[in-house]
């Protein structure tokens, strides 16, 4: 069910219902309604949680057993922000990405 997938994608990236739902332009009344599978969020925010989590729309209804199958790297890095429990800075993804194209260029 969408309730389950939500609370592990929210648990998963640290945030509480009333900052995840913020983020999503609702109430937390309302996503803690789909959290327990009370409501069922219509397509237009449906789509919002799928952007807001980095995930498919297909991933949140339950159609895909992974998260990770369609994550560019570069969109991965770009998105980062935490690793290890601590913050990543702009630099830190700038680095990310430099030392990943020199070790795929040395695989070559």
């Amino acid at each position: 069910m969408i309730g389950d997938t939500l609370r592990f994608l929210r648990e998963k990236t640290n945030k509480t219902q009333e900052e995840t739902a913020k983020a999503l332009g609702i109430k937390r009344s309302a996503y803690s309604h789909f959290e327990n599978n009370r409501n069922n969020p219509d397509n237009e925010t449906l789509v919002k949680m799928a952007n807001y989590f980095n995930v498919s729309t297909d991933y949140l209804l339950g159609r895909k057993t992974s998260d990770n199958n369609d994550i560019d790297l570069d969109k991965a890095i770009d998105n980062a922000m935490s690793f290890d429990g601590r913050p990543v800075t702009e630099h830190d993804r700038k680095m990310m990405k430099q030392l990943w194209k020199a070790y795929m260029a040395g695989k070559e």
